[in-house]
Parts: C-alpha cells; sequence; structure tokens
C-alpha cells in the first residue's frame, strides 16, 4: 500500500525526534554522571503539567473540589484554543460560571473566617474575568484569549492560597538547626541577560526553599557567574569563589549541607534523605516535578543526596528532548519552585553570565530562621 506524503513526513519526523531523544539522554548520561549536577539516563515520555503556575496551584495542600474544578475547567480551555475552536471555549466558560454559582458556598466554607471577605471580593473579581474571557473570544484573538484566561486562573490560584489556615505538617527535628520556608514566597532575580521572576514552594520543600530564601536575603547570589550550561537541560549557579562549593555558615563556621527532600503525591510530609528510587518507589510522582521549563532543582554531589548547599540549577525542559512524565530527575533531585515570569531569558543565559541581583519581594514573613 502506497504510503501518501503526508503520513511519510510524519513518520520521518517522528524518527527523527526519536533519534534526537536517544541520542541526548546518552550525551546526558556522558556529560552528568559524576559531580555537581543532575545525571539521567534517559527521559520516559508521559503526560504531564508543564505550566508553571498551574503545578503550584496543585501543589498547595488544599482539600476543596469545586475550586479545583473550576480551575480544571477553565485550563481545559487550552485544547480548544489550540484547535481554534472558540465556541468550545466560551460553552467551557459558561459552564464554569454556573459552577461558581452553585458551589459559591461550598468554595467560601474552605476560607478561614478572617480572610472570607477578602475571598468574596476575589470571587465577584473571578466572575468579571470570565465574563470578560467571553468578549474576548467574540474577536476570535486567541492571544486575548490566552491572555485573560491566565488573568481568571491566577484569580483561581488567590482563592486556593487563602484556602490554607496553617503549615500542613511538622518538620522533623533534626532540621531545626536550618533555614525553612514556612509557605511560599516570590523571588526577583536580575541577570546580565534580563529579570526573572520565581516562586520557591515551602509547603512542600521547606527546608530547600527556606535555605535559598535565607542566601537570598545573605545576598549570596548577588554577583555569582553560572558555571554550568547545557542546551535544554540545566543552567546551574551558587558555586561560590574559592575552594568551597557550598556555603559556610559565618556563625558556625560550617558547610551548610542540605538533605534532599521530595514530597510525593498522596503523602502527607517529604520524604528526606533519600531518592524515592533507593527506597523502591519508582513509579511515585513527586507534587513538585521537574515537567516545566524553568523548574528551579537543588544541586548536589552525584555521591551524596544530602550533600546540596548552595548551588541549584534552572532545568530548561524542553518537550521534544526531554518528555515530561516519568522524568529520571523526579525523585532523585528536589524541586523547590519555579520561574513564573519571563521565563524566555533562561533561553538568554549561558556560562558566564550572572545574577546581578536576587531579592526576596513576597513572602519574607514565612521564613523561620532557626533559633
Amino acid at each position: 500500500m502506497a504510503v501518501s506524503p503526508f503520513k511519510l513526513q510524519r513518520k520521518l519526523i517522528s524518527a527523527f525526534r526519536t533519534l534526537l531523544q536517544v541520542g541526548f539522554a546518552l550525551l546526558i548520561f556522558l556529560s552528568w554522571s559524576v559531580g555537581w549536577s543532575p545525571s539521567a539516563e534517559a527521559l520516559p515520555p508521559g503526560n504531564a503539567i508543564t505550566d508553571s503556575k498551574a503545578l503550584l496551584r496543585y501543589a498547595l495542600p488544599i482539600d476543596n473540589k469545586p475550586i479545583r474544578d473550576l480551575q480544571a475547567s477553565i485550563e481545559s480551555t487550552s485544547d480548544a484554543l489550540r484547535a481554534r475552536r472558540i465556541p468550545a471555549v466560551v460553552r467551557t466558560v459558561e459552564q464554569a460560571e454556573k459552577l461558581l454559582t452553585r458551589k459559591q458556598a461550598d468554595i467560601l466554607n474552605s476560607i478561614p473566617d478572617d480572610r472570607k471577605t477578602q475571598a468574596e471580593a476575589l470571587l465577584a473579581q473571578l466572575r468579571a474575568e470570565l465574563d470578560e474571557i467571553k468578549l474576548v473570544a467574540d474577536t476570535g484573538n486567541k492571544e486575548a484569549i490566552r491572555t485573560q484566561r491566565a488573568i481568571a486562573l491566577d484569580t483561581i490560584g488567590e482563592l486556593e492560597a487563602l484556602m490554607v489556615a496553617k503549615f500542613p505538617f511538622e518538620i522533623p527535628d533534626e532540621y531545626a538547626n536550618l533555614p525553612q520556608l514556612k509557605g511560599r514566597a516570590t523571588v526577583e532575580v536580575e541577570t546580565s541577560k534580563g529579570a526573572l521572576t520565581l516562586v520557591v514552594d515551602g509547603y512542600n520543600a521547606p527546608i530547600t526553599a527556606g535555605n535559598f530564601v535565607d542566601l537570598v536575603q545573605r545576598g549570596f547570589y548577588d554577583g555569582l557567574e553560572f558555571t554550568r550550561a547545557e542546551d535544554n537541560y540545566v543552567l546551574q549557579i551558587g558555586d561560590p569563589p574559592g575552594k568551597e562549593v557550598g556555603f559556610i555558615d559565618p556563625k558556625t563556621k560550617q558547610y551548610r549541607a542540605i538533605p534532599l527532600e521530595v514530597m510525593v503525591k498522596g503523602d502527607k510530609k517529604p520524604v528526606y534523605g533519600t531518592t524515592l528510587e533507593d527506597i523502591g518507589r519508582y513509579l511515585d510522582q513527586p507534587v513538585l516535578p521537574f515537567s516545566s521549563f524553568g523548574a528551579l532543582g537543588m544541586a548536589r554531589p552525584g555521591d551524596d543526596v544530602n550533600g546540596g548547599s548552595s548551588q541549584f540549577f534552572f532545568f530548561l525542559f524542553e518537550p521534544e528532548l526531554t518528555p515530561a512524565g516519568l522524568n529520571l530527575l523526579d525523585g532523585r533531585y528536589a524541586v523547590f519552585g519555579y520561574v513564573t515570569e519571563n521565563q524566555e531569558v533562561l533561553e538568554k543565559l549561558k556560562q558566564g553570565d550572572k545574577i546581578i541581583s536576587a531579592k526576596v519581594i513576597q513572602g519574607l514573613e514565612n521564613l523561620v530562621e532557626p533559633a
């Protein structure tokens, strides 16, 4: 049977992508299997959320089905947008509005009393934003729809954040000597190629995130160079000048070591001090996965899972080369946040470029320093 040129082209493209993935996996293995860097022999394919803000929304420790259904409904419009099915977008938004009307009381039931007024204002704002999506849909402008959709999802994220009444678990006493972030913080990073906005998540990585925010507050990263840059893989920084490879606490004169910290979906607290692979949890998925361009990962020596300190990396997720899903970095390295704004700057940064300054602009009150 003859093969159409279109089908043949698709087969050739698919075969080429497979070769790229295999070749890139081999390159990763050869280049990163030793030293202060993440290593991966292969990166199996799979479906996963790749949007950093969506990952952060789902990572909030809340249990309210109506708000999650509302979030999923608005997020699902991305498929219709890609296919230019604008009427389907409008129908989905209309269904979301009905859900919001029906379930408003259930949503508010998860909001602490002292935040209910703020939540009611956000719900009213969300209704207006959903109406705005329908208005711009009439123009057929996909980018305008995406912009308004993102605004509405940000509002949903604010509502979800209001539902978190307290820090969800007790951190083991053995880590009381380390800074802890009991909540989230937003960090503005000015680099030699532009500014980045990071959100670090202490709900799921309180020690890793706390260490990072503490170092930002100390000005540790200001002026440091990116020491390693691998296209479509990682961009690493945090190695201070001199012989040291991490942070030396000026009070104790000791190297500050950070344990591997991974929160698994369904668990009540993170796994500490071991990879998921080493404890036989091969298929378990972290709450904070390496599936988004700009994921913040904690670097560590290849032979010491608890040897991380100040070095971290931006994961340069490339779906054609490192498919999302059961990524072999997941569970082997700790993710502690994501780049949420100006991700394109990461594509410009190379080895030798610098962080000019890093500053916490929101959430500093969540940092708990050791006594």
